[in-house]
């Protein structure tokens, strides 16, 4: 089991560098050029019954944000073949999502880490380490505007408030909050 410790990633200041493999290719943070955001959104896996509907939520939501300028990015510590049937099964093939996001990249963002145990109520086996859900909205001069980090699956930010939360953001020009330690 990881031995790292977590770090506490800040609005209004620089996220750290984030490159990843999707299924639809090669991602990086550094290479987003959103109107407004980039939202990557950080999910258990394919063990996860409540990921489902997260995710299938967003992928129903995905041109919302879109038209409001906003890049979308859900990712697991999962492998590419668990992510590939991931979005097979749920049915999110629209939404991209990027695979293998190790214990450091997780430690550098800010995100609990938890040890597998067994098979889960659905019946798929958890791996031996994973990462919990987060939220982050990304300027596109990739420094965080907001975060939502947890350490359960549940009590998530709800999509359609997120959308809502960012008309209010763009049309207020409302700083990002939460800098000050």
């Amino acid at each position: 089991m990881s031995t790292l410790t977590t770090k506490v990633l800040k609005p209004q200041q620089a996220t750290p560098e984030l490159n990843l493999d999707t299924l639809q290719g090669k991602w990086s943070l550094a290479d987003q050029a959103p109107e407004f955001f980039t939202m990557v959104v950080v999910y258990r896996g394919l063990h996860c019954p409540i990921c489902k509907t997260y995710l299938k939520e967003l992928s129903r939501l995905l041109e919302d944000f879109k038209a409001k300028g906003v890049n979308v990015l859900a990712l697991s510590s999962d492998t590419k073949e668990r992510a590939q049937q991931a979005s097979t099964e749920w049915e999110i093939e629209n939404l991209p999502l990027a695979y293998g996001l190790t214990a450091e990249q997780s430690q550098d963002w800010g995100l609990h880490r938890s040890a597998g145990r067994g098979l889960t109520s659905i019946g798929i086996e958890e791996p031996t380490e994973f990462t919990e859900p987060g939220l982050f909205l990304v300027r596109p001069d990739d420094t965080l505007y907001w975060s939502n980090i947890s350490t359960m699956p549940f009590a998530r930010p709800h999509f359609k408030e997120v959308l809502g939360a960012i008309d209010f953001a763009i049309n207020k020009d409302y700083p990002a909050r939460g800098e000050l330690v």
